[in-house]
Order: C-alpha cells, then structure tokens, then sequence
C-alpha cells in the first residue's frame, strides 16, 4: 500500500492533538485507508478536493470508497457540488470530500479563526492544469503558518496550462509559503498576503460570523450545556462527543425523543428547489449526512427501526403537479438524488396503484424518529462525559463570569462552558431568545392498521401528506400543520382531515378504502418552522443591541456597510440549534455537526453559503444588509 510520508508521519507520532490534512485529487484512497487502520489517538480530518469529472465519475460507480474500507453501512458518495462528510473511529478520523471545481471549493470554505490545515498531498492522477496559481493561493489562505506540501512525482507538472519542471513547481508552492522546513516569517511576502486574504475572508463573513467558545473567558474544562431532547439534541451531544467534550443534557420529559422527536415514524427525503438554490444544495448535503448517521448507528448495534425503501413524491392537483414537475425537469439532477418517474413506475416502486408521475428519492425512507434519538445518544455516552437530566425544565438561563447556569423551579445548574438553545417548541421561551423569527406549528400524525391492500406499500409517499409503509403492523399519515395552536390535544378533525388528505391525492384507489381511522390513534407534536424553511444554526444574537445599533445607523447613508463590516452583537459562548420544521430528521444532525465544529473551534462541513443561510440572525440581517427599514414590531 503506497502511502504518503506525511500520512505515515502522523500515523507514528505519538502527538494526539487534532491535525487536518488536505488532498488534491481522489487517487487511491490509500492514506485514508491508512489512517483508518491505524486507530490513532489525534482526531485526523482529511479533506479530499476533487473535480466533477470522468476520473471521479468512475470511483464513484467502481464505489471506490465503500470498497477500500470493506463497511457496508457506507452510504455512496454522490457526485454533487459540496462536502459529504464521512466520520470513523467514533469520531478520530473525518474525512471530508469536496466535489466541484478546486478554485471554488476552496474560496467557499469558511475560516473560523485562521489557517487550519497542516500538510497538502496531491493525487498522482490529478490534471496538472488544475494547479493554477490561483488555487495556490487559496491553499495558503486555508494553512497553517507551519504547512507543508509534498511534491513527489510531479516532474512536468503543467502550471497555468505551461509546461514546467519540478522547480518551478516548488518555486510556486514556495511564492504562496507552503513548500518550507520553517515557519514563515512575519514580513515573508506568504506571510502577508496570506494574512490579508485571511482578513478579507473575515470581511466576507463579518455578517455572519463564525464564533466558537470563547477560550479566554470560560474554563474549558466545564462541561457544555444542551437544553432539549430531540434529534436535533441528540446528534449535537454526539458531534460533541467525537470531539472529547463534556456534555450535560437537560429535557423536561421523563424521557428523550417525547415532543416533535416522538412520532412512530417519520420521513427523510430532501428539500429541493427547480433552481436548486442554496436551501436546496444545503438539505441534499444534510440528507446525505444523516443517512450515513443513521446506517453507523445501526452498524454499531443500536437498535433503530428505519427502511431505507425510497420516497415518491406527487402532486394533489393542477397546482402541486406542475410544481412537482418544475422541480425534476427544471435541474439536472444527480439520480441517487432524484429520478423523474412515471406513474406506471411509482406504482412498480409503491407496490400500490398511483394516478401520477413524479420525483423518486431512492435513497430515502422511513425512520423512528425516537430510536435515532435514543441511538445518537447512547453512542454520545458511550465515547465520552454525556449526562442526561431528565424531568427538568429549564425557566431561566444566565451569563455571570464567563460561564453560563441554567435554573429550573428547584434549582440552579453550572457553570457551563457553552450553552445550546435546541429545545423545539419552546425555543423563543427565554429572554435572550424571544425574538428568534420561528413559529410552532401543531401537527397530528394519524395511525392506521395495515391491512391486506394497504399492507402492500412498499415506500413512502408524499403527496397532499404522507404515508409510510407499515412498521409495528401501524402505517403514519399526515400531518396536520396548524400555527400557534391553542392545545396540543387529539383531535377527531384533523384526524379526518389526514384522511382527505391521501383520497384527495390517490383517488379511487382501492388500496386507499383499507385506510382506517376509528380507532383514534394519534401523536401530537409541535415543529418550529422558519419563513425561508432552513433550520437555525449558529450563535444566538441579541436582538436588543441590534436594535440600538440600528437607530444609530438606520438614517445614515453609511448603514448598509456598518453592518456589512461590522459582526452584530451575540451573546458570549450561546447557540441556538432550532428552526427544523418538518424535515429535522434530514436538516437536523449535519446543523448538528456544523454546530459542534463551530463550538470547538474546528474547519466547518458546510460552507461560508451554508453558515449565512442558517445564521439564526439572517431575518434581520438581510434587511439590515440592504439597507432596508426594520420594523421593530416584528420583535415582539
């Protein structure tokens, strides 16, 4: 096995601080082979940088990736733009591949504070004409001051689209500062202009900033504090937990996964838009990740009743379908994402008769919402410090000496490190949350026993609402979706309007007369949703600073680049992880894992699109950023 000297560096040394590596090129996969059977004691990230081309098409199909590391629970790598992320060893080993042009993969990564990646390899089989000065430059931008690259067998390489030798390679690796036995120097010419396009990428972010725990104002050996038990809080407790930290996570119920998180079954399949617009991209990422969560925890033996059996996606009327249509014809999409079907197909992939045409998900399905709870967190525990306080809510949180406490009706808890606001319905229940812009929505998801036509649905179908195949000899339909609902009560109505819901969208179908909802079965649960429908992930502003600030600058002409240039202003070392509507279970653990990184300082799945997109401050800063008036009412 040909592996790099860098690779079989990190894998001798006995160091076990955190250390990121980054590849150009797919090649062999050999140094991430190595680096998986090494079991080192360092959290080890790679980052694999890769061209939607031939080279890459023919990986993928050969399943490159699932073969070399012989685990069936891989999910297969998609040939689409972005970062799918892979993690191993519970959580010693990231690797993260980022496909699409070089250039811009690397200009979309965010910087969290500076530089991160420590050593540079490049594939064997990469395109010489790829290693343009300009992705040079965009390396150094992402490297430590320290950072080295290796060069070996480049002999020819092309720069620029000219031939050149090996020294002029080393030459410009030496110009950008990557190519050194030393540390760069303060007024190196590396140094400086690595240091200034730092600074514009700071500028760039200034809106939305990315903040991890302030390390000069806490003790970070205090644990970090999550109130809510859902998936959302789960998948953080884990993300933190592959990173060594100490969580401690409070629910108000007597047991996790009994709000939102509770119902029997619930649906994964992305949200797509006919442009495929950044919320697009961003849910189809987020889909795969936790696809791939789901196959490892059941891989590592935690029970988790799921199917994997595909969505088919239709309309309900003349509107529905044209919009259905507008999605899978208006973007070429990659077929493991979605596949435009017939009707005579979705009745093949169903098992049921369906009257229309539509979107088949193929990688998508059913999960227990509650089992991929529960699973998140007890792998969290079993790899590090994860506490759980069941039975407390949460009244009132404070910032005293750098630290945070939580207080319920009986007593105070702290001090805390960090703190993450994820606890659904009741996300805007604090002061220093109020004015988050998320609504809860009631919804009830109906229970129908399956019978003999019915029982023969074999995915899950979206429609008018949904409907699951049968698990536990019970099929889920619905959802109800009613704002700021008075009760969270079973109702006889909304029961029947998830009824409708299915005739309206199969109409005359046999298999639809099996549907029955006498027996009043039902579950409760209330989403908080987001106008723009992506989730809210970042540090938590204050809004009543942000409100000073904009009477001082809302009249000036200067107000648009005040906030521009200028971080609006958040509480210290507070999170807010909220907003997942009725698609958490796809949205939810990779603004987890984002999440988590953010907190502990680390380089980000997602990128510097991804970070604006789920700022929880973004209602306000869009208008706030094109100089718009705010109305103040709306923070009430």
């Amino acid at each position: 096995m040909t592996v790099s000297k860098i690779v079989r560096q990190i894998i001798d040394t006995k160091n076990s601080d955190p250390v990121v590596i980054a590849q150009l090129g797919f090649g062999s996969l050999e140094n991430a082979k190595a680096l998986v059977l090494s079991q080192t004691s360092a959290r080890v990230t790679l980052k694999i940088f890769c061209p939607l081309n031939q080279q890459l098409t023919e990986a993928i199909e050969d399943k490159l990736f699932e073969q070399i590391f012989e685990e069936s629970h891989f999910l297969p790598l998609i040939a689409i733009e972005g970062c799918q992320r892979r993690i191993l060893n519970n959580g010693r080993l990231v690797i993260d591949f980022h496909f699409g042009p070089l250039l811009q993969q690397l200009q979309r990564i965010p910087l969290v504070s500076t530089g991160f990646i420590a050593h540079w390899l490049i594939a064997k089989n990469l395109a010489p004409e790829l290693l343009t000065l300009d992705v040079f430059w965009q390396m150094a931008k992402l490297s430590l001051n320290t950072a080295q690259i290796e060069l070996n067998n480049l002999a020819g390489i092309a720069i620029n689209n000219k031939a050149n030798t090996e020294h002029d390679l080393i030459s410009l690796a030496k110009l950008v500062g990557l190519y050194q036995e030393h540390a760069l120097k303060a007024d190196d010419i590396a140094f400086l202009e690595r240091a200034a396009m730092r600074s514009q990428q700071h500028q760039k972010q200034a809106p939305y900033p990315i903040i991890s725990r302030d390390e000069k104002a806490i003790d970070n050996d205090l644990p970090i504090a999550i109130i809510g038990g859902g998936v959302a809080s789960a998948n953080l407790a884990l993300s933190l937990a592959e990173r060594n930290q100490k969580v401690q996570l409070f629910c108000e119920d007597s047991a996790l996964a009994q709000a939102a998180s509770g119902n029997r079954q619930g649906a994964i399949y992305p949200l797509l838009t006919p442009d495929n617009n950044t919320l697009s991209q961003y849910f189809q990422q987020a889909y795969l990740f936790s696809l791939q969560r789901l196959k490892t925890l059941a891989a590592q033996g935690h029970p988790i009743d799921y199917e994997l059996c595909g969505v088919v996606h239709t309309g309900h009327d003349e509107r529905s379908r044209k919009r259905v249509a507008k999605i899978i014809d208006s973007y070429n999409w990659q077929p493991l994402i979605a596949k435009k079907i017939t009707a005579e197909q979705a009745s093949e992939i169903a098992s049921v008769k369906i009257n229309d045409s539509g979107i088949l998900y193929p990688l998508g399905g059913w999960v227990s919402p509650q089992d991929f709870t529960q699973a998140a967190f007890k792998q969290a525990q079993a790899i590090s410090d994860v506490r759980l306080t069941l039975n407390t809510q949460i009244i009132d949180i404070n910032y005293l000496d750098g630290a945070w406490y939580l207080n319920s009706q009986q007593q105070q808890f702290g001090p805390f490190s960090a703190l993450i606001v994820a606890n659904g319905k009741s996300l805007t229940e604090f002061e220093q949350t109020k004015y988050l812009q998320a609504t809860g929505f009631r919804g009830q998801v109906s229970h129908a026993p399956s019978r003999a036509k019915l029982s023969k649905l074999s995915t899950v179908l979206c429609a008018h609402g949904y409907m699951t195949p049968s698990n536990n000899a019970l099929h889920c339909l619905g959802a109800s979706y009613v704002k700021n609902a008075t009760h969270l009560n079973y109702c006889p109505t909304e029961q029947v309007e998830n009824l409708n819901k299915i005739q309206h969208s199969y109409v005359d179908q046999d298999w639809v007369e099996d549907i029955d909802i006498s027996g009043h079965s039902a579950r409760v649960g209330v989403r908080m949703v987001t106008r723009d429908h992506a989730p809210m992930m970042g540090p938590a502003p204050d809004i009543d600073s942000i409100l000073s600030l904009y009477q001082n600058h809302q009249l000036t002409p200067e107000s648009r680049k005040f906030w521009q240039s200028h971080p609006a202003p958040i509480y210290p070392n507070l999170y807010i992880l909220g907003g997942l509507g009725s698609r958490g279970l796809s949205s939810g653990p990779l603004a987890a894992e984002a999440l988590a990184a953010q907190i502990c300082g680390e380089n980000l799945p997602i990128s510097a699109d991804f970070v604006a997109l789920l700022n929880p401050n973004r209602m306000w800063l869009r208008k706030l950023l094109k100089g718009k008036a705010l109305d103040t009412s709306e923070a009430n």
